[in-house]
């Protein structure tokens, strides 16, 4: 039996996992769905989050699931596959390749295995003005391949932004089979079961990240914090894994992070008013409180520039009461 398969991408902060979050709330109560989770950092963020929706979560963080011939994505999709799951959901780094996911997917190794469905792009239409995107090889590259298009935080958006979108999705040739304008990822669950357009757009090329992908970073017994950096594509990420012996202090945290210049801050971590979900795009900041994690904190932080990692690492280590 085949597994209906969807990639789900868009460039960083699009809003990929919150749309996948969306997805697990409505999908059918008999269904167990399997989500493979990539990040251009190698923390793990969205895993953590994804983790505690009752399904089954593989990751390959550090880079784009394409690099090193695939193996580690191969294998990780050969895992969840065996689970037997009533569709799989595939996340590729904002910063990755997705059309050799697809390449992937659509090998001889798969083809027995895998019933792929429409590849989804999320993108924010704001950015469908700025040159700094339309110019970035990957932002392209994934809304060329997608089937279906959503317009994603169109609550943050002028009319101007709105136009720009309509206009450019309706120039595409061939045409999406699908778009829609939503706010905070929510869009009709039923697209999924779109088929994907019998010939794909795809130009695959050969392409080097700064560094290979790394396993899944795992606390050792005594330790109480990890750190690791990440570069590639034009961005840099720094990301920290702490103990859940450790317990920031809610007011200075959030405090903290909001005043960062990053571009994309992301994390769960556990404070003085239990386990929160941080997600902060563009200085556009969003605290949840999240289900409490049995293993530790995470925060990745990333950038198109290189921040100074040493003195928020002093900082977070202030915080953390661990300095």
């Amino acid at each position: 039996m085949l597994t209906p398969t969807n990639i789900i991408t868009g460039f960083l902060g699009s809003g990929k996992t919150t749309a996948i979050l969306n997805l697990l709330k409505e999908k059918p109560a008999n269904e167990n769905w399997a989500v493979l989770v990539n990040e251009f950092g190698e923390i793990g963020i969205d895993g953590a989050i994804l983790n505690h929706q009752g399904i089954l979560v593989k990751q390959v963080p550090g880079g784009c699931m394409c690099c090193a011939a695939g193996v580690p994505t191969t294998a990780a999709i050969t895992s969840l596959l065996r689970s037997k799951p009533d569709r799989l959901i595939i996340e590729p780094t904002g910063l990755g390749h997705a059309d050799k996911i697809l390449t992937i997917l659509m090998s001889e190794q798969f083809k027995d295995h895998i019933d792929l469905r429409a590849t989804i792009a999320l993108v924010d239409p704001r950015n469908l003005s700025n040159s700094k995107y339309l110019n970035n090889e990957n932002f392209i590259e994934q809304l060329n391949i997608a089937d279906i298009v959503i317009g994603n935080k169109i609550d943050l958006c002028t009319s101007k932004d709105v136009d720009t979108f309509n206009d450019w999705v309706t120039d595409q040739n061939p045409p999406k089979i699908y778009w829609q304008l939503v706010k905070h990822g929510h869009f009709p669950y039923e697209i999924v079961n779109n088929i994907r357009r019998s010939q794909p757009t795809t130009n695959v090329h050969e392409h080097h990240h700064h560094t290979q992908m790394a396993e899944p970073l795992v606390l050792g017994s005594d330790q109480q914090v990890i750190r690791r950096e990440n570069s590639g594509q034009g961005y840099y990420s720094c990301g920290w894994l702490f103990s859940n012996q450790v317990e920031f202090c809610f007011e200075d945290l959030v405090s903290m992070l909001s005043d960062l210049s990053a571009e994309r801050i992301k994390g769960v971590m556990r404070t003085s008013k239990g386990y929160i979900t941080v997600n902060i795009s563009n200085g556009v900041v969003s605290i949840t409180q999240a289900p409490e994690p049995s293993d530790d904190s995470r925060l990745e932080v990333i950038d198109s520039q290189k921040l100074p990692w040493d003195q928020l690492d002093k900082i977070l280590h202030q915080l953390a009461g661990l300095l």
